[in-house]
């Protein structure tokens, strides 16, 4: 599946996409839930050995329209990583 046929619902699953691809598509799934509105997403980035979510969280660390971010606490556990972005700033009239 290429990035830009994936659905950008605020919902955004690591497993269809290569691990190579996750420093490209992370930033960017995240501007266009941005530029939609879409404040509140769940990155979905599996339990595994723990080396993906660091990555996610790395990133997340580094993008500046990062509000806050958090493992999620619900049945996926520390499978998902929850995040608040920042709104875009709007253009005075």
């Amino acid at each position: 599946m290429k990035p830009q046929d994936y659905p950008i619902d605020g919902v955004l699953d690591l497993h269809a996409f290569a691990p190579s691809d996750v420093g490209d598509l992370v930033p960017e799934y995240l501007r266009v839930c941005r530029e939609r509105g879409l404040l509140d997403v769940r990155i979905i980035h599996g339990k595994g050995t723990g080396t993906l979510r660091r990555s996610v969280h790395h990133l997340l660390d580094r993008l500046p329209y990062v509000r806050t971010y958090r493992l999620a606490d619900d049945a996926s556990s520390w499978g998902a990583t929850l995040v608040v972005l920042e709104p875009e700033e709007t253009a005075p009239a």
